[in-house]
């Protein structure tokens, strides 16, 4: 991946220059390319595309052993190469993860309201926010869990109070708009360059794919999703997803041709696509199209 990394001094790739988080780039690095395609990766295959962005051999191994310890990854040794795999337990955050990635549910209409005095013992799990010691709100979103008490669903009736004060104060939509904005500030010239003359090799377009979802899987995993009217006018969420979608789709066929030849499992490369891989494509596709 030498070639790749002799590229990050020009143009997009610039953005790329300030290495991430081992483990949770590693994280990412699982649930875009090796879950997907079985699960198991050489620690060869991870170190060599971990170099490419700045994490050298030590970090990379210290952040596997910490996946391992905090039951996130599992290890297998065959002959004398170590392969890794996600843990059972891991496997389900990740499929809820690629689902809000690849096939976002459709944005809520309305409120989840709890009441319980349980809740004056506990902190409530996010998205739902605690407005009063036993009331908590949620939006209406079909993968929030209902918590014990008594559930209602509620609409806000616009004019009535500032739903807009009241949603920044209690999600703290200031970070997640600061979250989505890093995002557009780091990725927005990928579309010039997929549009420009010159091809990007596989290697640096796999590279770039890893890097955007890895900067986009943050953003979106720390917004509570709420109704739109809930939000301020200026929203970054919506214009971040269509730079996701759209450099997503245009990354993807020298990314996986790349993958295809590269990444290592026990029974050798892994597959450039499969039916998984296939799906999220056409999932993002279709939704470019809308």
């Amino acid at each position: 991946m030498n070639e790749a990394a002799g590229q990050f001094s020009t143009g997009v790739e610039a953005a790329l220059a300030e290495a991430p988080r081992a483990p949770a780039f590693i994280v990412t690095l699982y649930g875009d390319v090796v879950e997907p395609r079985g699960g198991m990766l050489w620690m060869g295959s991870l170190i060599e595309c971990c170099a490419v962005h700045g994490l050298n051999e030590s970090l990379v191994r210290t952040a596997v052993s910490r996946l391992v310890g905090a039951g996130r990854l599992e290890g297998v040794r065959i002959g004398r190469k170590s392969y890794y795999r996600l843990s059972d337990a891991a496997r389900g955050e990740f499929r809820e993860a690629a689902r809000l990635l690849f096939s976002p549910p459709a944005a809520p209409e309305d409120w989840l309201l709890c009441l319980s005095e349980t809740l004056r013992e506990t902190e409530p799990p996010a998205p739902w926010a605690r407005l009063s010691p036993n009331v908590a709100m949620a939006p209406n979103n079909d993968d929030v869990a209902p918590l014990d008490g008594v559930l209602m669903r509620a609409k806000h009736l616009e004019g009535h109070g500032d739903l807009h004060a009241l949603a920044h104060e209690t999600w703290r939509l200031d970070e997640v708009a600061l979250a989505y904005e890093r995002f557009l500030e780091r990725h927005s010239g990928l579309l010039d360059r997929l549009e420009g003359d010159a091809p990007l090799s596989p290697s640096v377009a796999l590279a770039l794919r890893l890097r955007l979802v890895h900067d986009y899987r943050h953003a979106a995993l720390s917004d509570p999703r709420l109704p739109r009217a809930a939000c301020p006018q200026d929203w970054p969420a919506e214009r971040a997803r269509q730079l996701f979608v759209s450099a997503y789709v245009g990354l993807s066929a020298p990314a996986e041709a790349f993958v295809g030849t590269q990444f290592l499992s026990p029974d050798g490369a892994l597959a450039a696509r499969n039916e998984e891989t296939e799906r999220r494509l056409f999932q993002l596709k279709r939704e470019a199209a809308t």
